[in-house]
């Protein structure tokens, strides 16, 4: 399961001219999973994104999480985080999990985001040609990825 972390003022992410997801100042993650990702995964990525220090606390040094800071995430599902561009000009997905596979995992995902910070976590639409705004904060920008903790 691989994250990129965004600090952001505000964000959102729009099909077809609709938001469907919104939030002020907090996270915004881009989330892929790969074909062997698990409940374990899981666990510790939400772990991680709800404990990981990245808002400046009052002398300006990065000490609270987002759930210190009072902040929302809004998740939005991107296979194309697994892309492999190793081998010609054209990415491969091979290693993306298909729809049926990571569907039911970005679910249990954003479920246990919004259960571990206490409301709803805005998401995208799943498998739709989305357009996502924000303003990055910082720019504060983290690529997490449970197969490789670092």
């Amino acid at each position: 399961m691989r994250v990129v972390l965004q600090r952001v003022e505000q964000a959102s992410v729009a099909v077809h001219g609709q938001i469907s997801g919104k939030i002020g100042a907090g996270l915004l993650l881009l989330v892929g999973f790969e074909a062997t990702d698990a409940a374990s995964d899981i666990e510790w990525m939400v772990g991680k994104i709800l404990r990981l220090r990245v808002f400046p606390d009052q002398d300006g040094v990065m000490n609270r999480s987002v759930q210190d800071a009072g902040g929302d995430i809004l998740a939005v599902s991107q296979f194309t985080l697994y892309a492999s561009v190793k081998k010609g000009n054209r990415p491969s997905w091979s290693r993306a999990a298909p729809g049926e596979i990571s569907q039911p995992l970005f679910e249990c995902f954003v479920a246990k985001l919004s259960e571990g910070l206490g409301r709803p976590v805005p998401t995208g639409v799943f498998g739709a040609d989305m357009k996502v705004s924000l303003i990055n904060d910082g720019p504060v920008t983290l690529v997490v990825d449970s197969r490789n903790p670092e």
